[in-house]
């Protein structure tokens, strides 16, 4: 997978995890959807970790550029700090929830 299709597909799971419900109704199942989106953004931080495991290791054997490591291992970082980032909002909203008075 090249570093563009990567950039892009993080690109895309951003905006899908800036705008749920947009994706939602994209996919037509809103039962699910907020566990499928997260679902989706875990595998393809473990595919993005993988890739820069690779890179990483290709690095080490003299096959791989020291740039192309440096921007997975960014790319597969920032992926992780959107889904911490998510976590810690929907967290936050449950807490308030349990605050409301009945």
């Amino acid at each position: 997978m090249s570093n563009a299709s990567i950039a892009a597909s993080a690109y895309a799971n951003t905006a899908k995890l800036s705008n749920p419900l947009e994706a939602a109704s994209e996919s037509g199942d809103k039962s699910g959807a907020f566990g499928n989106m997260v679902q989706s953004a875990i595998s393809e931080i473990n595919e993005s970790g993988q890739i820069a495991d690779v890179q990483s290791l290709d690095l080490l054997q003299g096959k791989a550029n020291v740039v192309d490591v440096v921007t997975a291992v960014a790319e597969t970082e920032l992926a992780l700090e959107t889904v911490v980032s998510v976590r810690d909002r929907v967290i936050s909203a449950y807490e308030e929830i349990m605050r409301m008075p009945i």
